[in-house]
């Protein structure tokens, strides 16, 4: 991926002015939202180091990267749409995002949809985990 593409995120944005500087370690993402558009863009690329690395510290031990790595592998991200967030900005400790993306794999389309629950540790922001999906989405 050249750094003038657009962000496999779907923000807009070039890759190099949006995940780029987050994947790459130069800049720290000031918003939850920022770290989940990474991440998703992270496994666009099969980047299971990232992700593992963005996971809360104390379940990275317990990420099973080999499952993650195949699934990686099988899946082909085609969107990503952030449908809510809250909180989650440069002065919160805690922050939730919906979305909802799609995807290919073994021939079908699938579509994802989560609630995500991120938090900051050390100035730093992490996913946490997913968590139940509000009625109606």
């Amino acid at each position: 991926m050249t750094t003038s593409q657009k962000c496999p995120c779907h923000s807009g944005e070039s890759y190099a002015q949006c995940c780029q500087p987050v994947i790459e370690g130069t800049k720290a993402p000031e918003q939850a939202v920022e770290l989940m558009r990474a991440r998703y863009t992270a496994y666009t690329q099969k980047n299971v180091d990232f992700i593992r690395d963005t996971l809360w510290p104390p379940l990275q031990k317990t990420l099973n990267e080999l499952e993650v790595r195949d699934w990686a592998n099988e899946t082909h991200w085609l969107t990503l749409d952030v449908m809510d967030k809250r909180n989650g900005g440069e002065n919160d400790n805690e922050g939730l995002v919906l979305f909802k993306a799609k995807f290919l794999a073994r021939g079908q389309m699938f579509e994802h949809k989560e609630l995500s629950l991120f938090r900051k540790r050390k100035g730093q922001w992490y996913y946490v985990e997913p968590l139940p999906l509000p009625n109606g989405v």
